[in-house]
């Protein structure tokens, strides 16, 4: 990509008017042409006649020449190699591929080495997005010691260290005593857990089920490992009253599940990565390494359903799930191969095709980036409105353009995605009023006197 990182840029000491812009206004579930003022590294006002005639003597003046102009997007799925694995991705070059990705604000999983079980874990994540000052960064809490699903983490102590959410990151619990203590314990304070819904000894195969992994013969992951530990989570979640946050659904019965479970009024909340609504297992192909993830890339009528599922709201929030793997890694045959896809740069083009499809408008989509994810972690980010953080990406959203793995900013370059076709390109992205990331073909214009 053609652009720039201006990580030490200093926010502007007056204020400064993104004018002539597509506002993308997820909270308000709407779309139009306008100005967006920010002041002091937060938005003053914004709407759809503000600074019609252009901005006022002494502000500094950015025209946005009819680009899309919407909330940062909130991305509580990445995992970097610091600590541990820095060669894979570090926290300054993850937080350099969300800047170009539109990305304003991560939550990162807690499987590092060491994992994120203790306080000074998330007080050191804290501490080097303070450092490296580009996008925001957020860590989760490990849900249980080492991630081992036995014995729960100290949750109170990890809160208020800052851990914004529980999860033990593509680890199940399975052992439903210890979900259900967690659930409990975590309702006291109010704090959410993140499970990935997959039954371990079901699902140690290395593609889902089905036609292609037996002709390829690898070994099946069957959609039922999901739905099963999902039916499982929710029970827990109505016995307990806690609030559950299912990651990365993949397949239709769990769909249909959690809608059955949010009519009946439970809390539950469910996110999906953009593979699962842009690729099924047919992108496995001829033993591609890059399209092995976890849970499995699902056959077309169980994409489908989860496109639905973003389409009626049953499904929440979109995420990268961001998971960097090196190349010794991925160039090894199928079966030894570890999962996982960088995605970080591509959330939004490939999230802009459920758009371009007719699937879900603008807005909405940004309520499953933005405003949603922000939302359900209590993050100040996500949203337009007069006192929020200047979290802002300025997006051509049909810009044509084609994903080169060579041209990722992110350390490693395993992305599903590769050679694809894709529209929407990020142009600016702007962090508390600073412009962190600039497209070359954004060329800013300064009316300021």
């Amino acid at each position: 990509m053609s652009g720039s990182i201006h990580k030490s840029a200093p926010p502007h000491a007056g204020s400064t008017a993104y004018i002539n812009a597509r506002i993308v206004d997820p909270g308000g579930d709407a779309d139009y042409r306008g100005a967006v003022l920010i002041s002091d590294g937060k938005i003053a006002d914004f709407g759809p006649n503000l600074f019609a005639s252009g901005a006022p003597y002494g502000i500094e003046s950015i025209d946005c020449r009819g680009l899309c102009l919407a909330p940062g997007i909130v991305d509580t799925r990445v995992h970097t190699g610091e600590p541990g694995e820095e060669h894979k991705e570090t926290l300054e070059s993850a937080g350099a591929a969300a800047a170009v990705g539109g990305i304003t604000s991560m939550v990162l999983l807690p499987d590092n080495e060491p994992p994120f079980d203790d306080a000074s874990l998330i007080e050191f994540v804290a501490r080097r997005a303070r450092q490296i000052k580009l996008v925001n960064m957020y860590a989760y809490g490990a849900l249980t010691v080492g991630l081992e699903g036995k014995e729960l983490a100290e949750i109170g102590l990890l809160a208020e260290a800052g851990a914004v959410a529980f999860t033990d990151a593509d680890h199940a619990v399975a052992n439903a005593q210890v979900m259900r203590r967690a659930l409990y314990y975590a309702k006291a304070f109010d704090a959410l857990i993140v499970h990935l819904p997959q039954e371990p000894t079901l699902s140690g195969g290395h593609m889902t089920s089905g036609e292609m992994a037996t002709r390829l013969g690898l070994s099946g992951n069957p959609p039922l490992a999901e739905v099963m530990m999902v039916e499982r989570d929710i029970r827990l979640a109505e016995m307990t009253g806690g609030r559950l946050h299912l990651a990365k659904i993949s397949t239709a019965e769990s769909v249909a599940a959690i809608a059955a479970a949010k009519a009946r009024g439970l809390k539950i909340t469910c996110d999906t990565a953009a593979p699962y609504f842009a690729l099924n297992d047919l992108a496995v192909g001829d033993y591609r390494t890059f399209g092995k993830l976890v849970p499995p890339l699902r056959a077309e009528k169980d994409r489908q359903a989860v496109v639905e599922g973003l389409k009626d709201g049953t499904i929440d929030a979109i995420v990268s799930d961001h998971r960097p793997q090196d190349q010794d890694s991925k160039r090894v045959p199928f079966a030894q191969a570890e999962p996982g896809g960088v995605g970080l740069e591509t959330l939004l083009p490939i999230s802009l095709e459920l758009v371009h499809n007719g699937h879900l408008t603008l807005p909405r989509l940004f309520q499953r980036l933005s405003s949603m994810p922000a939302a359900l972690f209590g993050l100040p980010g996500g949203r337009l409105a007069k006192g929020a953080p200047a979290d802002l990406v300025v997006f051509d959203a049909d810009h044509a353009w084609k994903v080169d793995r060579y041209e990722l900013w992110s350390k490693t370059k395993n992305t599903p995605f590769d050679e694809r076709p894709v529209q929407g390109r990020v142009m600016a992205t702007i962090v508390g009023g600073r412009t962190i990331y600039r497209d070359d073909g954004f060329a800013v214009s300064a009316a300021a006197a």
